[in-house]
């Protein structure tokens, strides 16, 4: 695990990002270009080297209900990497087009089984074989419940 002083200077590495102290001696870093209204990549890291960093809709990671992935035991490559995705997932506005071409992704459990997750226009669908399994709003979501069922993507 890295302290917070090898995170703090990780996440300084990023020129893109502003630092902003908020309470508790927390600090928040954000991408002032943000596409969106999300603004915060890195999210109250704390002197105890617990932090979070803004994740929603990147392929791979769990996510909190405010689209946020705990760091605490993120590697130097993990941080760097998921720091990365987020500063470019905030880059680019999404744009959903009806004829855009559909996501799958296939999702696996220990006992072989498997579901599709699914970009259908705006919303993500999970299916089982041809059954609908579940709607989402976002890709974090859906991963969320995939990872809660025991399911783990399969590249």
């Amino acid at each position: 695990m890295l302290t917070y002083e090898q995170k703090l200077e990780i996440i300084e590495s990023f020129p893109e990002l502003t630092k902003k102290p908020v309470s508790l001696g927390r600090i928040n870093f954000q991408y002032e270009e943000s596409v969106t209204e999300k603004k915060n990549v890195v999210f109250h890291l704390h002197p105890n080297g617990n932090g979070f960093v803004y994740a929603e809709g990147i392929k791979g990671y769990r996510t909190n209900d405010k689209g946020m992935v705990n760091i605490r035991d993120f590697s130097e490559d993990e941080l760097r990497s998921i720091i990365t995705k987020s500063i470019d997932k905030l880059s680019f506005e999404p744009n959903f087009e009806e004829d855009e071409e559909e996501v799958e992704e296939l999702w696996v459990n220990t006992s072989g089984q498997t579901l599709k997750l699914v970009s259908e226009m705006d919303m993500w669908n999970v299916y089982a074989g041809e059954n609908l399994d579940g709607t989402f709003n976002s890709y974090g979501e859906a991963a969320e419940y995939l990872d809660e069922e025991g399911f783990s993507f399969k590249e």
